[in-house]
């Protein structure tokens, strides 16, 4: 009896449509319509029972389709109807309405206090002064990158667009960020599919991210090319080059556009033919030893006529990093910045092991770079940029205080131009014409209108972090210490991040020949000549 009434349960749905077509095949020219429905949803049903890939739609034909529809539409139904205001997946409604209304130069202000629990522990705020300072044009808030091997040093914003490729974005897209970049004065990067004509159209002031597969600058072998490189280094539009190490999204990791994807326009801007898949190296040709880099970056400058040249990377194993460093020292030659990317940052596409498992979080990444080189009596000389999940004016103001000199923001600005956080950018099917290189889906982004908001994303952004750094009794967002950042930590006490953290003093990695610390031990690990360690490493060396 059980198993009769499991049969008639799973298949009542395929039974009902099949007798309702032979029902209405007699009143075919009346229930025309009905006879139509029921005859297409029969067929459906005798597909299911005969096809071997589902097992779920033999068992339930017709019915069982349910389930697949649901799936497909269950991440709009969690993102408008459940989600939370305040979670993060991975950008919360908060944070991107904070966006928008920015973007559209609404208010943003909230009313009835904080969302936000401020007894939880994580909980960050920013101490104010009894004397807040008098508000400071934001427009002053740029520094000058650029170190003393530098001829052209270039005086940046402290809030910049981060690297995102055409190819990756459309062309729509480019178009938008590059000319709100360019009416707000502040760069844009390219990201590593090198500089497309659409980067070109407005002239913002762009940052070319170099990466293993050198886009723009190789030759037929995919190897480096220094002449094609300077062709457009010395384009004064570009205003830095940065070498990308490695991404939040993806360290350690390369990539593959396959050939199918490859359009003329993705052909010409990254020099690659279209015959064949474009191959994004894990690691780079032109270098592979620490001293190596510094004498590749050495070259760069020359090449682009002493503009600043930099790297960027996602922090792995520390003692690599602090190869590098080691590797300045015994050279003397420095880069003139350094991106910490956090392995937060995602607008790349990656296998969901590396996007939640590898690589080192923004915050921790950063204050080991900063420290690294204030160790080694090298951080007057070197910028550091930030970027990894950073939307609003705290964001900026936190990095800036644990050690940035200015801050990137990818995701951010893709809202600005009306990215919906809809997590189709891989799919080619970006429901606003953000991520795709669909024409009639890109033609959705209208240029004019979405650099408007861009600039005005940036411009309300800063506005809202000069009323910060006055709040705080500072002048100038690079007055930020750690000491002006507190945390709520796990037993319920609050402490200033300059007591949370260890911060070196000047040259201290230089003098600790007996110390036992952890940025010590891996200091000792280190070595200019190559990325590996002098020697095995121990649980006790990595012991923090």
């Amino acid at each position: 009896m059980r198993t009769t009434l499991s049969l008639l349960s799973r298949y009542a749905v395929f039974a009902g449509c099949a007798l309702l077509f032979l029902l209405s095949l007699p009143w075919l020219s009346e229930w025309w319509l009905l006879t139509l429905l029921t005859g297409a949803l029969t067929l459906l049903g005798i597909r299911d029972l005969r096809q071997s890939r589902h097992a779920l739609l033999r068992n339930y034909p017709v019915i069982g389709h349910i389930r697949y529809l649901i799936e497909q539409v269950r991440p709009e139904i969690r993102q408008y109807l459940v989600e939370g205001d305040n979670e993060q997946l991975p950008f919360s409604r908060a944070q991107r309405s904070l966006v928008y209304a920015r973007a559209k130069n609404e208010g943003a202000d909230k009313p009835f206090g904080t969302l936000s629990d401020v007894s939880e522990p994580g909980f960050e705020f920013i101490g104010h002064s009894m004397l807040p300072a008098d508000h400071v044009d934001p427009a002053t808030f740029r520094i000058e990158i650029g170190g003393p091997q530098c001829s052209q040093p270039y005086s940046a914003s402290i809030f910049n667009i981060s690297a995102m490729s055409f190819g990756s974005l459309s062309a729509n897209a480019i178009r938008a960020l590059n000319q709100g970049a360019a009416q707000g004065g502040f760069a844009h990067d390219t990201g590593e599919g090198s500089i497309s004509p659409y980067h070109r159209e407005h002239r913002g002031d762009l940052i070319w991210e170099i990466g293993s597969g050198y886009f723009g600058c190789r030759d037929g072998a995919g190897q480096f090319d220094e002449q094609r490189f300077a062709v457009q280094a010395n384009d004064p539009q570009v205003k830095m080059i940065e070498i990308k190490l490695s991404q939040g999204a993806k360290p350690g990791h390369g990539g593959i556009l396959p050939r199918h994807k490859i359009t003329a326009e993705i052909a010409a801007t990254r020099g690659i033919p279209m015959d064949q898949d474009c191959i994004s190296p894990a690691r780079h040709s032109a270098f592979s030893t620490p001293i190596e880099l510094l004498q590749f970056i050495a070259r760069l400058r020359e090449l682009c006529g002493g503009k600043p040249v930099g790297f960027k990377f996602c922090l792995g194993h520390p003692w690599e990093f602090m190869a590098i460093v080691k590797a300045m020292l015994a050279t003397g030659i420095l880069p003139d910045f350094i991106v910490v990317d956090g392995k937060e940052g995602g607008t790349g596409a990656a296998p969901l092991e590396f996007t939640d498992h590898m690589g080192v979080p923004l915050r921790e990444g950063l204050l080991f770079v900063h420290n690294t080189l204030v160790g080694a009596n090298l951080r007057s000389q070197i910028r550091i940029g930030a970027s990894g999940k950073i939307i609003s004016a705290f964001d900026i103001a936190s990095v800036l205080a644990i050690g940035a000199d200015w801050a990137n923001s990818a995701r951010g600005f893709m809202f600005a131009i009306g990215c919906i956080q809809s997590q189709s950018c891989h799919t080619n099917r970006c429901p606003t014409g953000v991520a795709t290189q669909d024409p009639l889906r890109q033609q959705a982004l209208v240029v004019p209108d979405k650099a408007e908001r861009v600039y005005n994303f940036h411009r309300n952004t800063l506005k809202a972090l000069a009323e910060l750094v006055a709040a705080a009794g500072l002048r100038h967002p690079g007055e930020l210490g750690p000491q002006h950042l507190a945390q709520r930590i796990p037993s319920s006490a609050i402490n200033l991040f300059s007591q949370q953290h260890a911060y070196l003093a000047p040259g201290a990695l230089l003098e600790s020949a007996g110390a036992e610390d952890f940025y010590t031990r891996m200091w000792q690990l280190a070595q200019a000549e190559s990325f590996a360690p002098v020697r095995a490493v121990t649980a006790a060396d990595a012991r923090l």
